[in-house]
C-alpha cells in the first residue's frame, strides 16, 4: 500500500461566475522514499490538489469528493483536531513563494520553533536547539546569527531553506513542496533540489515536487504526473513519460524546453493557444482546442485514463501505436533522463 493515495479526488468551488472545477477525479499515489512529480502549467489543479492533501481547500463554497488515504485512515473524513495532528508533524509542505509564507514581523528561529511547539511539549531551550540543527541541515551558514533575522533580511535562497527547514524538523513522512525553486536563478534552483532530495534519502521521506518545468521534473522524479485542466493527462515511471510520452500535452510541454545545445537561431516550441477555463472547460478532451492531433472524437468524449503498458497510463484518444511514434520523435529530441 502507498504511503500516500488519493482516490478520484474532486475539487471545485462556487465563485461568482461559476463553479470552478479545480481538480476533477486525479487518483495519485507516493511511496516512502519516492518522489513523485506533478507537472502541470499553472490552473491545471497541481497546488489544489496540494492544498487539499493538506486540509487547506475547506470552506463553504468549496465541494470535495474523493478519499486521501494516509497511514489506513481518510484524510477528508477524520475531525480537524486529528488533521491539525497531522498536517506539519508527519504531511509537510513547502510552499510556493517563501517571503509571503514567513511571516515578516517574527524572527527565523521563532518560527521553526513555533512549527515544534504545535506538535511537541518540549522546553523553549530545546525547541531553539533544534532550529539551530534545521538550519544547519539545510546548509544556511552561521546559522546561530540566523535565528535571529527576519525573513527580509535573508536572500530567496535562504528563505527557502528556511521553509524546507520549517517543513523537515519534525521529520514528516511525507513533504510536499510546491514549486519549491520558483523564482530562483539556476544556481540556487539546483541546490535547492538537491538539498531536497539528499535529505529525502537520509530520511526515506516521500515527496510530491509540482512543478510547470518537466526539466526539473527530470533531475528530480521517479514517477510523473501530467496535470491538465484538473484531470490527468498522463501519468507513468521517469523514464517511461519522458522517453516515449504519448500525449499531445505532455509533448508539448516537452518541446517548450529551452535546450543548451540547440542552435542560438533555434525557437522555441511553445504550446498553441491558452490553458482553459476552469469554469467553461471544453468538451471531450480537454486539449483538443489547442491539439494539433485533434479529430473528430476529440471534442465529443473525455478520454478515459486507459494503460498504454505496465505503469503507463495516458488520456487520449490517438490509436497506441501512433502516440508512441510521435512521442519517441519529440523525446529524441528534447529531454533526457538523468
Amino acid at each position: 500500500m502507498a504511503l500516500l493515495e488519493i482516490q478520484d479526488l474532486r475539487v471545485s468551488f462556487q465563485t461568482r461566475d461559476g463553479v470552478v472545477h479545480a481538480v476533477d477525479g486525479v487518483s495519485l499515489a507516493v511511496d516512502r522514499g519516492r518522489t513523485l512529480g506533478l507537472v502541470g502549467e499553472s490552473g491545471s489543479g497541481k497546488s489544489v490538489t496540494a492544498l487539499t492533501v493538506m486540509g487547506l481547500t475547506k470552506h463553504p463554497n468549496a465541494s470535495i469528493d474523493g478519499k486521501i488515504l494516509f497511514d489506513g485512515g481518510d484524510l477528508l473524513q477524520i475531525s480537524p483536531a486529528e488533521l491539525r495532528r497531522i498536517r506539519g508533524k508527519r504531511v509537510a509542505m513547502i510552499f510556493q513563494d517563501p517571503l509571503s509564507s514567513l511571516h515578516p514581523l517574527h524572527k527565523i528561529g521563532w518560527q521553526i520553533e513555533e512549527a515544534i511547539n504545535a506538535h511537541e511539549d518540549v522546553s523553549g531551550q530545546v525547541a531553539r536547539r533544534r532550529a539551530l540543527e534545521a538550519l544547519k541541515e539545510v546548509g544556511i551558514p552561521s546559522a546561530s546569527d540566523r535565528l535571529d533575522s527576519y525573513p527580509h533580511e535573508l536572500s530567496g535562497g535562504m528563505r527557502q531553506r528556511v521553509m524546507i527547514a520549517i517543513a523537515l524538523v519534525l521529520d514528516p513522512e511525507i513533504l510536499i513542496a510546491d514549486e519549491p525553486t520558483t523564482a530562483l536563478d539556476v544556481t540556487v534552483q539546483a541546490q535547492i533540489l538537491d538539498l531536497i532530495r539528499v535529505l529525502q534519502d537520509e530520511r526515506g521521506t516521500g515527496v510530491v515536487l509540482i512543478t510547470h518545468d518537466l526539466g526539473v521534473v527530470a533531475e528530480t522524479a521517479d514517477e510523473v504526473a501530467v496535470m491538465y485542466a484538473g484531470r490527468i493527462a498522463e501519468r507513468g515511471p521517469l523514464e517511461s513519460v519522458l522517453e516515449a510520452p504519448e500525449h499531445p500535452y505532455t509533448w508539448g510541454l516537452l518541446q517548450s524546453l529551452p535546450r543548451l545545445d540547440a542552435p542560438r537561431t533555434e525557437r522555441l516550441h511553445p504550446i498553441s493557444g491558452q490553458p482553459p477555463s476552469l469554469i467553461r472547460v471544453p468538451s471531450g478532451c480537454a486539449f483538443h482546442p489547442r491539439c494539433p492531433y485533434a479529430f473528430g472524437i476529440c471534442p465529443q468524449v473525455v478520454p478515459p485514463l486507459l494503460v498504454s503498458q505496465p505503469g503507463h497510463e495516458v488520456a487520449c484518444h490517438l490509436p497506441v501505436p501512433t502516440r508512441r511514434g510521435i512521442g519517441r520523435e519529440v523525446a529524441s529530441k528534447e529531454v533526457s533522463v538523468g
